[in-house]
């Protein structure tokens, strides 16, 4: 029979030879910290065009031991509702919950810089994997934990409190952060925001780290590693690509309905100067996110089988539509904001700035605004003001 003991020695052994695992601390919480006691009672298995349940009970040990140390992703709640107990047949729906893939948490909490004594703020407690981690070195009662989804929360309570840790964990919104521990160390989430809530900078000591993941589409995502100052402002990089469901409270609801209506009117036409395929890569779609906060990037297949790619604003009535001709692309716009104008010009001059990579940008925030920009590149620069 599998030892677990053996698993989570392993898995900590892969994480160090893959260079995100550093600290000795961290490593020893990695190889005490049990992974599958936060996965009960299952997780779902990405099988292509549905999602597999699998429960701890109804699986062979080893095979559970083998699945629960994987460094992957596992879901562990599709739909906001359903649990891998609940469903007996694969499933098709949209992931609202999971353990994160134990790489991006262990980096996320080596990134944090953690010493003794530290307070921490954790948005988003999932399973609790991450939690029980930081516990297991700062102790429980240094790590209060905030969970939007009251099953989720308790699920996780209750796999704490299985750990021996009895920390602050917390149903709410997260955006709100939790004055009444307040103030922190360190403030890390694991869901992906629109914009930094103020509400964290104001809950983080001066001279203490807020750590989340910035912009509204499913890729093209960044860490952003802010530095709280005396004056209540903070600053910093964005550490690199990071990937993390929307925080439910900011999460976009995507464009449908019929597009030809919402594309039916359109202000000018012209010959776009790179493909709007570029936004399927990752640093392109961040940049298109800062030059347009408010547009989703929509792909859509014509009758005979073509692609249909658009921009939409729904907020401000506006869209982009692209049609192709061969190896070049026409792009058409309507209503007030000229989307891929905006666009277009932050991807020329990143293009013309040498391409740098994400960890290039880096972000202000105050209480009224959000100011991103490139310093090699003067023309790289946007400021989002909070209305």
């Amino acid at each position: 029979m599998t030892d677990p003991a053996s698993e989570r020695r392993r898995m900590a052994k892969v994480l160090v030879n893959e260079g995100v695992l550093r600290s000795p601390w961290l490593r020893a919480a990695v190889e005490t910290v049990s992974r599958e006691r936060f996965l009960h009672p299952g997780v779902f298995l990405d099988e292509g065009r549905a999602w597999r349940p699998v429960t701890a009970a109804g699986t062979d040990p080893d095979e559970w031991l083998k699945i629960a140390y994987r460094v992957d992703t596992l879901t562990t709640q599709p739909d906001g509702h359903l649990t891998a107990d609940q469903a007996g047949e694969p499933v098709v729906g949209v992931p609202t919950s999971s353990s994160t893939d134990p790489a991006t948490v262990v980096g996320m909490i080596e990134a944090l810089d953690l010493a003794t004594g530290h307070r921490v703020l954790e948005i988003g407690t999932g399973t609790g994997y991450s939690t029980a981690l930081m516990c297991h070195y700062l102790g429980e009662d240094n790590v209060a934990t905030v969970e939007v989804d009251a099953q989720v929360a308790a699920r996780a309570d209750a796999a704490l409190e299985a750990a021996g840790f009895s920390t602050w964990t917390v149903t709410g919104d997260g955006l709100l952060g939790h004055p009444y521990r307040a103030p922190y160390d360190r403030v890390i989430a694991t869901c992906s925001v629109r914009r930094i809530p103020y509400a964290w900078i104001r809950q983080t000591k001066p001279g203490g780290v807020v750590l989340g993941t910035v912009g509204s589409w499913p890729w093209g995502t960044g860490l952003a590693k802010l530095t709280v100052g005396d004056d209540g402002t903070a600053e910093g990089p964005i550490v690199g690509r990071s990937s993390f469901m929307q925080a439910r409270a900011q999460a976009v609801a995507p464009v449908a309905g019929d597009l030809s209506a919402r594309t039916a009117y359109a202000d000018s036409e012209r010959p776009a100067l790179l493909s709007p395929l570029v936004l399927e890569e990752w640093m392109p779609a961040f940049l298109a996110q800062l030059a347009a906060p408010g547009a989703q990037f929509v792909r859509a297949t014509d009758g005979d089988g073509s692609p249909m790619l658009y921009l939409f604003d729904p907020e401000k009535e506006s869209f982009a539509e692209f049609l192709a001709d061969g190896e070049s692309w026409t792009v058409r716009q309507g209503g007030p904001v000229g989307l891929w104008d905006d666009v277009e010009r932050s991807l020329v001059a990143w293009q013309d700035a040498g391409a740098p990579e994400i960890d290039s940008v880096r972000l202000h925030v105050t209480p009224a605004s959000h100011r991103y920009w490139i310093a090699q590149a003067p023309s790289l620069r946007w400021e989002h003001q909070i209305t």
